[in-house]
């Protein structure tokens, strides 16, 4: 990533939740932010901002930690928020709260312990996070919508498709011509394609716990791509173009894709 990071001379860096694994972090003071985070991104080309959503794993610990402003005391690339927006005027990044979404945690935590602090009372929380997300949606003037959320909407992987997302996510997103959705949950690389829109689903969740070998193969027609090891992925962004390429951690692409769109200007 680094070395890549200082090729692409990138801008920021984006994680997709389950930040730290198993359990989120106890407390702000948990040393586990400086052993998964401060001292793992250590290359130069790394020390830009990088934005990160929760994950299902970060919400079994202290939510209130990752989302507080001393992490950023003690490390000043952290951010880590529920649902914002990053603007970067060519596209409009919209990071979205997706653990709250899934009704197994609630219905059947099993064993674990979820941190529902500031997420009660559910509907109205989830209701309120769609409406701000369509609205921020249908008044982006955005070249290009990419939204970033943890779980999955479409994945060849273990956990499959999200079925409260489809549900209540999809429909938004495509009603509004976001181009791309970026996720992890799924230990994995993965690019899906849409039948039903421009919309393209990018699993990015190859960052520790891999090889799973649980693959249930996709239509080929949309399946673009699946890499059940560790990796990354990294996003071009132009007025006119984005190009997606997806690394192994020896930083070999192992898929790439683009789209081009046309910019057209009025003549009077």
């Amino acid at each position: 990533m680094g070395i890549m990071g200082e090729k692409l001379d990138i801008d920021f860096i984006i994680s997709t939740g389950d930040n730290f694994y198993e359990g989120g972090l106890n407390g702000v003071d948990d040393p586990a932010f400086n052993e998964s985070f401060t001292r793992v991104y250590t290359a130069p080309s790394l020390q830009k901002q990088w934005y990160s959503v929760l994950g299902n794993h970060d919400y079994r610990g202290d939510v209130e930690a990752q989302l507080s402003p001393v992490l950023r005391e003690m490390d000043s690339k952290w951010l880590c928020l529920r649902s914002f927006i990053v603007n970067t005027e060519i596209a409009e990044f919209f990071f979205i709260d997706t653990t709250p979404f899934v009704n197994k945690y609630f219905l059947e935590p099993e064993d674990h312990v979820y941190d529902w602090s500031g997420i009660l009372p559910r509907k109205s929380y989830l209701s309120n996070l769609l409406k701000d997300l369509e609205l921020a949606l249908k008044e982006s003037s955005a070249k290009w919508k990419i939204v970033v959320g943890h779980h999955t909407i479409k994945s060849a992987g273990q956990h499959g498709n999200t079925a409260e997302l489809n549900l209540q996510l999809l429909p938004i997103l495509q009603a509004n011509n976001v181009d791309l959705y970026i996720n992890g949950h799924d230990h994995c690389l993965e690019h899906i394609s849409s039948s039903e829109s421009p919309l393209q689903f990018l699993t990015s969740g190859g960052g520790s716990k891999a090889w799973r070998g649980d693959v249930s193969w996709w239509d080929s027609k949309e399946m673009k791509f699946y890499y059940d090891g560790q990796g990354f992925m990294s996003v071009q962004i132009t007025q006119t173009e984005v190009d997606v390429v997806f690394y192994d951690v020896s930083g070999e692409v192992k898929h790439k894709w683009s789209r081009t769109e046309q910019i057209f200007s009025a003549v009077l």
